[in-house]
């Protein structure tokens, strides 16, 4: 465990997880200024830590859980607060031997597949969130694009059928670019510059954020690329590669991994963190001397209730197939 002058309660407020609540990050970086630790560039073992979609839409209380007028997350996921405070507390209490953080950015706008202004129904209104557009529904006219190119909404639609998925799911306008949902919690943000200001990470350490999502024609639930992917490695986010493998690759082929262990937290482990950590599986899955450095912190997560099933299953997967360990954030010493 780090020892550190400043008390994490001086950089993180508790009680202001979740809320909203902004304060300027000036006192956090002035802190982690003050702290005598090495840079995170001499680093001989080199730690990520990734966080998964930890954002105002997915982390707060919806709207029927606070009065009217304040903020609210448009897909609030239960348990949220209590994840981010043990997440900030991993990064505090590691702070000493964390690399670099890595987040991830879930980015939308009004005309996407998956919201509802790319869709008429019968009556010619816009289809309400929590439906789920199959290709019968196509077939009979129950429900028109209006949003771009028809053809490509079809063959999304039964391209996500046949994989079992149904079709295009229609969520609630979330995280639309440049909005209160979209920004990163506040409280997280106090501990990533506070590291960022007490590691001195100034090269490729610096805690830059990738941004997922922007697609017309596809969500994104994991952070490497799209749900739906004509386009294969087109539409890869090379920006999740570029963190992952270092830039010296042997001429062979043969890739390098930058980070000795990975540990992942983020929203919501029922959705977009398992399929981020799918993707990088996926590519990786004949380097297991990689996977198995790959670590998800299960208390710094939470599925969608409903989908908890889903959340443990593809653990267990993860686990079983890949080797990536499952842990608390408490059991684990750096």
């Amino acid at each position: 465990m780090a020892i550190l002058k400043t008390p994490y309660e001086s950089i993180v407020k508790v009680q202001d997880i979740a809320t909203g609540r902004f304060a300027h990050p000036e006192t956090a970086i002035r802190l982690g200024l003050t702290e005598q630790l090495p840079a995170a560039a001499q680093d001989a073992q080199k730690i990520l830590v990734i966080g998964i979609d930890f954002q105002n839409d997915f982390v707060v209380p919806d709207k029927s859980q606070v009065p009217d007028g304040e903020p609210y997350g448009s897909l609030s996921v239960p348990g949220a607060k209590e994840d981010l405070e043990h997440f900030t507390r991993f990064i505090y209490n590691n702070c000493d031997k964390i690399t670099r953080v890595f987040l991830s950015i879930d980015t939308h706008f009004v005309y996407q597949i998956f919201h509802g202004a790319m869709w008429k129904d019968e009556n010619g209104d816009s289809v309400a969130p929590y439906t789920m557009i199959t290709p019968d529904d196509l077939s009979s006219g129950k429900y028109r694009f209006v949003g771009g190119n028809p053809v490509i909404a079809k063959q999304c639609v039964e391209t996500l059928a046949k994989a079992g998925k149904g079709g295009v799911y229609i969520w609630p306008y979330h995280c639309l670019t440049g909005t209160f949902g979209w920004c990163p919690e506040t409280q997280l943000m106090q501990m990533v510059h506070f590291h960022s200001a007490a590691r001195k990470t100034v090269g490729k350490e610096r805690p830059v954020p990738t941004f997922k999502g922007t697609d017309i024609y596809s969500e994104m639930y994991g952070f490497m690329e799209p749900e739906f992917n004509p386009k294969g490695d087109a539409l890869i986010n090379k920006a999740v590669l570029d963190v992952l493998m270092r830039t010296d690759n042997s001429a062979n082929g043969e890739p390098k991994f930058e980070y000795d262990q990975v540990f992942v937290g983020g929203e919501a482990g029922s959705h977009c963190l398992p399929e981020s950590v799918r993707q990088i599986l996926k590519r990786f899955a004949n380097y297991p001397e990689f996977t198995q450095r790959i670590t998800i912190l299960e208390d710094c997560t939470s599925p969608v209730p409903g989908f908890e099933q889903v959340m443990y299953d593809s653990f267990e997967e993860f686990k079983r197939n890949y080797g990536v360990q499952i842990k608390k954030s408490t059991d684990i010493t750096l």
